[in-house]
C-alpha cells in the first residue's frame, strides 16, 4: 500500500504561522495552557513534565503528530497532536486556542488536521478501522460544539468525584491473609501486571507497557508514599492496588488540597471480598496524615462494576464530568 501524502496545516487564513512542536518550546507551549486553564477551568491541567513526555514518547512522532501556531510576534496561540499506542486503532487528540485568538476557526481547523494526521498514519500501519478519541469538560460548551459540529459522537461519560477528609472516615478493614504493601521499586513491576490484568475488559483501556508505566510512576505528581498493593499473604501476589497523585494546582482549581486515586483495581480471583472500599479508606486515611483536604477520583459513569455506587456510599460526591467523543476515521 502506497504510504498517503501528510496533511495540510491549518493555513494563513488562521492569522498564524505552524509548525511542528520542539523541545525549546515547552515554555511557551505550557504558558499557552495556562492561559486556557485560567479560562476554562477544566478540572486537571498537563504541568510541563506531561508536555516533556509528549514529545518523548513512542505514540507519536512529533516532528508529524504536533503543531504550534505562532502569531507575527512568535507567541503561542494554538496547538494540536494526535497520539496513537503501538498496534490500536483508537487515536488520542489534544489541542486548544488561546482565549483571545478563538471564535476564528482555528479549533475546527486543528481537528481537521488531526483527523487526516490520524488517517495518514492508520493506513500507513494497514489498518481498515480508525477513530479519532478526545476528552471534553461538559462545562466546556464551546468545545462540545465544535466536536459536534465536526461530526463527532458522544461515547461515553466519566464523572470526576470528591470527598472531604474532615468527617468520619470509612472503617473497612482487609480481610485475613491480606496485607497492604507501600509502592516501591521492588513492587512496581508487580503492580503494573495487576493493573493491566484487572483492566483488561475495561472500556477504553489498553495495556501499559514498561515504558508508559515508568512515566506513571515517574511523574513529578505521583506519590509513591501514597500509593500500595494489597498483598495476599498466602501466595505473595499482588490482588489489587491503589495509585495515588496530587496535583499542586488542585488547590487553585478546586479550592482545596486533593489527594486523587487516579488508578483503582483488583484482579479478577480476588474480587468480591471488599478490598476497594478497605483500599479507599486507607487512601484517605494517607490523603490526611499527608496535609489534604479531600480525596478525589473519576469513575466511568457506565461502569457495570457498580463503582459509582460504592464511591457514593464511601462520601464522595461528583464534582464535574468529561465526555468522551469519537469520529471515525477510517
Amino acid at each position: 500500500m502506497q504510504t498517503p501524502s501528510l496533511p495540510t496545516v491549518p493555513g494563513p487564513e488562521t492569522g498564524l504561522r505552524w509548525r511542528s512542536i520542539a523541545a525549546d518550546d515547552v515554555d511557551a507551549w505550557y504558558a499557552l495552557i495556562r492561559r486556557m486553564a485560567e479560562a476554562d477551568r477544566p478540572g486537571w491541567v498537563e504541568d510541563r513534565r506531561d508536555l516533556e513526555q509528549a514529545l518523548e514518547t513512542a505514540s507519536g512522532d512529533p516532528a508529524l503528530d504536533t503543531l504550534i501556531g505562532l502569531d507575527k510576534d512568535g507567541a503561542a496561540r494554538a496547538y494540536g497532536r494526535i497520539a496513537l499506542n503501538p498496534g490500536s486503532e483508537t487515536g488520542s487528540g489534544f489541542g486548544g486556542v488561546d482565549p483571545q485568538w478563538r471564535r476564528r476557526g482555528i479549533g475546527a481547523a486543528l481537528f481537521g488536521w488531526q483527523e487526516a494526521r490520524l488517517r495518514q498514519r492508520l493506513l500507513s500501519e494497514h489498518r481498515k478501522h480508525g477513530v479519532l478519541r478526545t476528552y471534553a469538560e461538559e462545562a466546556n460548551a464551546s468545545h462540545i460544539a465544535l466536536l459536534e459540529s465536526a461530526g463527532a459522537r458522544v461515547v461515553r461519560y466519566f464523572t470526576e468525584m470528591s470527598r472531604p477528609l474532615h468527617t468520619d472516615l470509612p472503617h473497612a478493614e482487609l480481610p485475613a491473609g491480606m496485607e497492604f504493601q507501600t509502592f516501591s521499586a521492588a513492587n512496581s513491576d508487580a503492580i503494573r501486571r495487576a493493573h493491566n490484568e484487572a483492566f483488561k475488559d475495561h472500556w477504553g483501556s489498553e495495556p501499559r507497557n514498561k515504558e508508559r508505566w515508568a512515566f506513571t510512576v515517574g511523574h513529578p505528581e505521583f506519590r509513591p508514599d501514597w500509593s500500595f498493593a494489597v498483598i495476599d499473604s498466602g501466595t505473595g501476589e499482588v490482588a489489587a492496588y491503589q495509585l495515588a497523585s496530587f496535583d499542586p494546582e488542585s488547590q487553585s482549581i478546586h479550592g482545596y488540597k486533593e489527594g486523587y486515586t487516579m488508578l483503582l483495581g483488583v484482579r479478577r480471583n480476588w474480587r468480591g471480598r471488599k478490598l476497594a472500599p478497605a483500599m479507599l479508606g486507607e487512601a484517605m486515611r494517607r490523603f490526611r496524615d499527608g496535609g489534604m483536604d479531600n480525596a478525589g477520583l473519576g469513575v466511568d459513569t457506565e461502569n457495570p462494576s457498580g463503582a459509582h455506587d460504592l464511591y457514593e456510599s464511601l462520601g464522595y460526591r461528583p464534582t464535574h464530568r468529561e465526555v468522551v467523543f469519537d469520529k471515525p476515521v477510517l
